[in-house]
């Protein structure tokens, strides 16, 4: 993790790099001990993701956004990566095909009666100054199984597929309040929370 000094004027607006207004949701009630406003990037302004890892990915998004618009901003990337499948969807899980149950299919179809069904869910999210360099950075994992069928219609993505052998459940059948205290993002934000109320109030 790079080493911050903590000189540089506390921001009070954090762009996040999306255009999903469901993701700011999702990470304002993980920063609702913070005070400050997030706010959805520019319509017109798209970051290709073009790293080969989440981190370069959240990293890229972050930084890009920041320059375009002059304020700190928030970006995460995530997906799912499934061992018997050589870790794929991984950074391609958003476009694994072209509707969220085709992605869902697609990994079923190509896992099989495979036995092996371990899997992760994996996000990254990075924090960018204005001029684009990165202050904070995260990564978060959970582990669990893929099912053989969906179960559950809570959560979103893979989520009706992805099985916590602990709790019994999918992502899809578990409260929000239970999916944030398992989940990969939820795991990436107990890691940077600490880092970021250190940049803001100390």
């Amino acid at each position: 993790m790079t080493n911050i000094t903590f000189t540089e004027k506390t921001p009070n607006l954090l762009i996040v790099a999306t255009g999903n207004p469901g993701k700011l949701q999702e990470m304002q009630a993980y920063l609702a001990d913070i005070n400050l406003q997030l706010q959805l990037k520019p319509q017109h302004l798209e970051i290709e993701e073009t790293g080969e890892t989440f981190l370069a990915n959240a990293r890229l998004k972050a930084s890009e956004v920041a320059k375009a618009t002059g304020e700190w901003a928030i970006a995460d990337d995530s997906g799912l990566a499934v061992e018997a499948l050589d870790g794929r969807p991984g950074i391609y899980s958003a476009r694994y095909a072209p509707t969220v149950a085709e992605q869902i299919e697609r990994v079923l179809t190509e896992l099989g009666d495979n036995p092996h069904r371990r899997a992760k869910f994996v996000c990254a999210i990075t924090i960018a100054r204005p001029d684009g360099t990165i202050a904070l950075e995260a990564e978060g994992t959970c582990h669990g199984e893929i099912l053989h069928s969906p179960r559950g219609n809570a959560g979103f993505g893979y989520d009706p597929i992805f099985y916590l052998p602990r709790e019994n459940k999918t992502f899809a059948e578990m409260p929000p309040e239970s999916k944030h205290s398992f989940s990969h993002r939820g795991q990436a934000f107990q890691i940077l929370l600490p880092q970021m109320k250190k940049l803001w109030y100390d």
